[in-house]
């Protein structure tokens, strides 16, 4: 069975910084593309940034250059730090996955294949 745990998640005032994590089980994980995406009620959910199998990355302009995405193929983890977090990174923020090959960066919601939960980031002003 395939799971994905997201946790990390959390309160912060606009500034701040948090780093989520992605835990995976029952896949090789380093056969898979780790993408994150974010969803305020409402709102379609939006990719954030996604790593590809061989490191490649992805960032959604909004985070560019305030969120890093990593993966260690040692703990089957992937990571997204936020830092200077705005009050419109308010989300639920959701990891992703899909297996695939070395050079694709898979960065639509549709290319992914297993999920997990999400985790709330909220960010005050």
């Amino acid at each position: 069975e395939v799971q994905l745990q997201a946790s990390g998640g959390g309160a912060v005032q606009a500034g701040g910084a948090l780093r989520l994590s992605c835990t995976a089980s029952g896949i090789t994980f380093d056969d898979y593309a780790i993408g994150w995406f974010r969803q305020v009620p409402g709102k379609e959910r939006e990719v954030v940034s996604c790593i590809s199998t061989s490191g490649e990355t992805y960032y959604a302009d909004s985070v560019k250059g305030r969120f890093t995405i990593s993966s260690d193929i040692t703990t089957d983890t992937a990571y997204l730090q936020m830092n200077s977090l705005k009050p419109e990174d308010t989300a639920v923020y959701s990891c992703a996955a899909v297996e695939t090959i070395m050079t694709v960066t898979p960065t639509a919601e549709s290319d992914y294949v297993y999920w997990g939960q999400g985790t709330q980031v909220t960010v005050s002003s």
